[in-house]
């Protein structure tokens, strides 16, 4: 047995390598934030948009979004609001054309929100539409969002996302640490990407996509349970760079407790373990013939999971090589459960520590926050076991989650 401790500090070093290297891009992807992001200048409005809402049981909450895109400051003859009811047992059909908005009821059986934007992309097509926008039926929109994106679209965008605030930062201590990491993702993930010249990604809602990159995919084709994943590996593949537009402003509602978190936290790794085993082998051959950065990023982006298990793997080959410094089983114990503390000790300090700069940098300081900042370090370090889950057995059905916060955030000047 004496080969055990070797082999598990071998393990140990390998996984901090690798996790070591793979985190090397991230910080220097995240510090290209300090780069201003592109102006996309001021352009007449010309673009008609077709705003899209998958709606499933979102009564309570569809009714200020309608609103905050009826009075978007952008002529109101360009620009449709449509919601696409599915799979509902209320009556967010009757609620949505009550609040003015066009409604198109889903009439096929589907499982995920990309089936929904397809089949209304299918019936819609015919109707000249320039570009395409799609929101969670519980975010409320920035009353500049549509001319922020006639902007990009006519400065060249083919596809972009705009900056995700949240709507219920101080609801509990699982709604904060989801703000602060949309919050993280607007400065450090697309803020960087902007900066650094690659691909923002595509995050769910407030995003654009327009019917010429339509043209050139063949169509609203994404058939995961991540369409806006995989929607983004399919404009890097074909060429195109999604565009991050930090002015045009969605602020989404957050869950409330961590069942509703890792519900959907799980749906988002499994949806990323989708379009990773449909899209790598694809980069892969693509980068061969031609290699980007572009390509390069993207690979580690839908490489997350495995960063994820890697960060797992690492923690336990620690917890079992500090246990095998024991002499007895009470001292083995001890170092184990030293060894873990010290690891998870380090990872909590570095997450508060990260958290506390982008709540800094995005001017979002607040006492009530403290919450989230005290608890982000285990929102994170539950993303681990999740992780672990969804490579045993992926989440395949969008799964719903009631929304009940029918309110309108104070607007802070961005």
């Amino acid at each position: 047995m004496d080969w055990l401790f070797p082999a598990a500090l071998a393990l140990t070093g390998t996984f901090g390598v690798l996790m070591g290297l793979w985190g090397v891009w991230y910080l220097v992807s995240g510090l290209a934030c300090v780069r201003k992001p592109m102006d996309y200048g001021f352009h007449p409005a010309k673009t008609k948009f077709a705003v899209l809402i998958a709606a499933r049981n979102e009564e309570l909450v569809i009714g200020p979004l309608i609103n905050s895109l009826l009075t978007q400051d952008y002529p109101s003859d360009l620009y449709d609001v449509w919601v696409l009811p599915n799979n509902c047992t209320d009556n967010t059909a009757l609620a949505a054309r009550n609040f003015g908005a066009k409604v198109l009821e889903c009439t096929v059986p589907v499982k995920s929100k990309g089936e929904v934007l397809r089949f209304a992309y299918n019936r819609l097509r015919g109707r000249q539409y320039d570009a395409w926008l799609v929101f969670d039926a519980d975010n409320v929109v920035d009353r500049r969002f549509l001319s922020e994106m006639n902007n990009a679209r006519l400065a060249g965008a083919q596809a972009a996302q705009g900056y995700r605030d949240s709507k219920n930062p101080y609801d509990t201590a699982v709604s904060s640490s989801s703000s602060i990491y949309y919050w993280m993702m607007d400065r450090f993930h697309n803020g960087g990407k902007a900066g650094l010249g690659v691909s923002a990604m595509i995050g769910g809602t407030g995003f654009m996509v327009t019917q010429q990159l339509l043209d050139k995919l063949g169509g609203w084709r994404t058939e995961t349970i991540s369409e806006d994943l995989e929607m983004t590996a399919q404009a890097v593949l074909a060429g195109e760079k999604v565009a991050y537009v930090p002015k045009a402003v969605t602020y989404d509602e957050q869950p409330l407790t961590w069942e509703q978190s890792i519900r959907q936290r799980r749906r988002w790794t499994s949806g990323t373990l989708q379009v990773a085993q449909r899209c790598l082998p694809v980069l892969g051959e693509a980068q061969s013939d031609r290699p980007r950065l572009v390509l390069f990023d993207l690979e580690l982006t839908l490489l997350m999971p495995a960063y994820q298990l890697a960060a797992l793997a690492g923690l336990i080959c620690t917890v079992l090589t500090s246990a095998l410094g024991g002499k007895t089983l009470l001292q083995s114990l001890l170092l184990g459960l030293a060894g873990a503390c010290g690891n998870i000790a380090w990872a909590a300090v570095t997450a508060t520590v990260a958290a506390g700069i982008v709540i800094t940098l995005e001017g979002k300081w607040d006492r009530r926050l403290w919450k989230g900042l005290a608890s982000y370090w285990l929102f994170l370090l539950t993303w681990l076991p999740i992780t672990a889950v969804s490579f045993w057995k992926k989440t395949t059905v969008w799964e719903e989650i009631r929304h009940t916060r029918a309110m309108v955030p104070q607007l802070p000047g961005k």
